[in-house]
């Protein structure tokens, strides 16, 4: 069990944990998860954490077959910049392994935004917190759990 499957049990929502074998060859994370588990790459979201010029750390959640709109971040936060942040610095604070950073289950909750695609859908999958381990659950419950507001973050 990881802390994202975890809190998820603990909050008593519906989710489904689908594995696959990682290959630790794999160019994307992302892209290796919809390919090993048969599913469109718009039902498999990537987690990326971001840092402000404050250097504030922000979770960001957008669909694997786009990217990351550090723009849209910014305006979302109210601040003038943002950039991917530090690798050691988000695996210390979130207590997952790159490539396995699940937005749940964090060792300290971070803001956290959803790219409003997500809210269309019935189902999508993060990150269970582990290489090779998706959670399935409804973007609703995502946004409950981690107190996410949805907003356009992503571009294709």
């Amino acid at each position: 069990m990881t802390p994202a499957i975890n809190l998820a049990k603990k909050k008593k929502i519906k989710f489904e944990i689908h594995q696959y074998d990682h290959d630790p060859k794999a160019a994307s994370y992302g892209e290796e998860a919809a390919e090993k588990l048969g599913i469109a790459l718009t039902k498999v979201f990537k987690t990326l954490v971001v840092a402000s010029e404050k250097n504030d750390l922000c979770v960001c959640i957008v669909p694997v077959s786009g990217s990351l709109d550090l723009k849209q971040v910014a305006k979302a936060l109210g601040v003038k910049k943002t950039a991917m942040a530090d690798a050691k610095k988000v695996q210390s604070t979130t207590g997952y392994v790159l490539g396995g950073v699940s937005p749940l289950g964090q060792k300290k909750q971070l803001p956290t935004l959803i790219d409003e695609t997500a809210e269309n859908q019935s189902s999508i999958f993060v990150s269970a917190g582990k290489r090779g381990l998706e959670i399935e659950l409804s973007p609703k419950d995502l946004q409950t759990l981690t107190r996410a507001q949805f907003v356009p973050i992503a571009k294709n």
